[in-house]
């Protein structure tokens, strides 16, 4: 499980652990906030593609799927 702190979504760097259409580095590009400050959704950009995806942010703690940093 991937440790995460809300705060410190924003510009974090993922890496997918299974490509798909070459993309396996991402950076976090935008989060969603609520009224309380708990983050509602958040953006990934893929580096190669520039193309964007919304997430749950809190797929990002699983260790199948994505691992933190650009490995």
């Amino acid at each position: 499980m991937n440790r995460i702190h809300p705060k410190k979504l924003r510009n974090s760097k993922w890496t997918a652990v299974e490509p798909v259409n070459r993309e396996k580095h991402f950076l976090v590009t935008e989060v969603e906030y609520d009224e309380e400050q708990n983050v509602v959704a958040c953006t990934l950009q893929a580096v190669l593609s520039k193309r964007e995806t919304a997430i749950d942010w809190r797929e990002l703690t699983d260790r199948s799927r994505w691992r933190q940093g650009w490995e």
